[in-house]
């Protein structure tokens, strides 16, 4: 698990092809202090195993599945990626609960520089619109952000020159394709309350619906 609070920027120093997957060989540009070969590191929001590491470099192997559902597939030597450690149970949730698994591809739609900030604004499958909400979380390329407006196929958040300093969002276009992890939170909520009936009806629990929450205080 991660909360979206990049730690550092990495540089793909070289991407060698294994079968239909490939190999990311990635030097980070902070410590990777206490280390672990076999331990999780967010890659542009894509959690992913680190097979070998030392104390700023480390390799990564990315399946047929992930290249095929994220962004990774398209980096090569000398792109910047934003890079998350694995949460610790000792650590400050500062962002929200990022799985690291990616859900849709999206596009940088608009950008446009405000006194104080950057707004930027996207699209993606309008399939995805029931998991965003005004002020909600989002993680675009890894990164914890609030959604400031959404509507049908679209969302734009508003980001403080602080996050455009430390993360790939700096230079992030119109047209360049993002990573976005939707909150899980609202899928595990979507989930019960589909199957709530059948769930009763299998062990005679109460279902898990609307006017379940209603009854108890929930709605």
């Amino acid at each position: 698990m991660f909360t979206g609070i990049v730690q550092g920027l990495g540089s793909i120093k070289s991407v060698r092809k294994m079968a239909q997957g490939c190999v990311l060989d990635i030097e980070s540009d902070f410590e990777l202090e206490h280390h672990e070969p076999g331990e999780s590191i967010a890659i542009n929001g894509v959690c992913l195993t680190a097979t070998t590491i030392s104390s700023s470099r480390f390799t990564a192997d990315v399946s047929p599945e992930t290249l095929s559902r994220t962004t990774l597939g398209e980096l090569g030597p000398g792109n910047r990626v934003n890079l998350e450690r694995a949460l610790r149970l000792s650590d400050r949730l500062g962002g929200h609960i990022v799985s690291g698994h990616i859900d849709c591809v999206g596009m940088v739609t608009e950008r446009r520089e405000l006194r104080d900030f950057t707004l930027f604004s996207f699209k993606l499958e309008p399939r995805f619109d029931r998991y965003l909400i005004e002020k909600g979380s989002v993680a675009i390329d890894g990164i914890s952000l609030t959604v400031n407006s959404c509507g049908s196929g679209r969302f734009s958040v508003s980001i403080i020159p602080h996050t455009c300093s430390i993360t790939t969002l700096g230079f992030r276009k119109v047209g360049h394709r993002v990573n976005i992890e939707l909150d899980v939170i609202g899928k595990y909520v979507e989930k019960l309350l589909k199957g709530g009936s059948e769930s009763a009806a299998s062990n005679d629990a109460p279902a898990m619906d609307a006017a379940f929450l209603s009854r108890h205080g929930f709605l």
